[in-house]
Order: C-alpha cells, then sequence, then structure tokens
C-alpha cells in the first residue's frame, strides 16, 4: 500500500489529506464537549458537531462532480456523453438528498461518497484518471466515511 501511496503526487496528497480536517474536526466536536465551546466562541455553530461535516460533504461532494467533468472532457463519443451524465450525479445528490436532520442527511452523504468511490472506479478503469487516484481516492473516502460515522450513530 505505500508503494502505492508514493505514487500520489505530494501535493495532491497533502491537500487531499487537508481537506479532510473540517469532516474530523465535526466528529471531534461531537465528542468533546470542550472542543465544541471552543469552536463555539471562536467561530460559532457552523463549525462544530455535525453541521459543518454535513455542510462541507455537500460542498465537497459537488467539487467531486466538477473533479469527475474534468475527466470526461479526456473522452470522445459516447464515453465522452456517458462521463458527462455521470460527473453530474454527485452534485445532483448532495443538491436532493442533504436534508431532513443530521441524521438522514449524514446517511445520504456517506452514501453519496461511496456511490462517488464507484464512479471514481469507472473514470479511473476508463483511463481517464490519473493513475494513482484510487489510492488517493480510497484513502480520502475512508477518511470522510469515518468522520461521517459519528453523525449517524
Amino acid at each position: 500500500m505505500l508503494d502505492r501511496v508514493n505514487e500520489i503526487p505530494k501535493s495532491a496528497l497533502i491537500l487531499g489529506l487537508a481537506g479532510l480536517l473540517p469532516f474530523i474536526w465535526g466528529a471531534i466536536t461531537i465528542y468533546s464537549q470542550g472542543a465544541a465551546e471552543l469552536t463555539m466562541g471562536l467561530a460559532g455553530p457552523r463549525f462544530i458537531g455535525p453541521y459543518v461535516g454535513l455542510a462541507y460533504g455537500t460542498v465537497i461532494l459537488s467539487f467531486m462532480s466538477g473533479v469527475l467533468w474534468g475527466f470526461a472532457t479526456k473522452a470522445d463519443g459516447g464515453q465522452a456523453a456517458t462521463g458527462y451524465a455521470l460527473s453530474v450525479l454527485p452534485a445532483l445528490w448532495a443538491f436532493f438528498m442533504i436534508g431532513g436532520g443530521p441524521v438522514s442527511a449524514g446517511m445520504n452523504l456517506i452514501a453519496g461518497f461511496v456511490a462517488l468511490l464507484v464512479l471514481d472506479y469507472a473514470f479511473w478503469t476508463w483511463g481517464l484518471a490519473p493513475r494513482w487516484w484510487m489510492t488517493l481516492r480510497t484513502i480520502l473516502t475512508a477518511g470522510v466515511v469515518l468522520s461521517l460515522l459519528p453523525v449517524v450513530l
């Protein structure tokens, strides 16, 4: 596994891992009253507990639609059309499925990120994503899902 991680460009790995911080902080503030109170005082309620994870998760799921769209630009013909159609699904999922309270929103976000990993795999197998893509996406998806679990449990 370490060999495959070493293939990921350092900047992509560092920025990807840094992108997990809001998810991780949301989970920490669910379990730590002190961290929640500190954050409330410094940044307000949007940045604690399920709120930060759900809001940020919605943004990231939508962002990933754009990433997949970029991959689709490398394809031609029917494969390009399929790629463009598939690329909008994460953003549509976030728009229509994230709501109805933190538990259902968290479950739907987790489902959205797992489904995104399937889409990542499709684009990767079509040769549209970099060779290291699935290693990075697997690491990041695991981090997102683990960080969102406290919202739904």
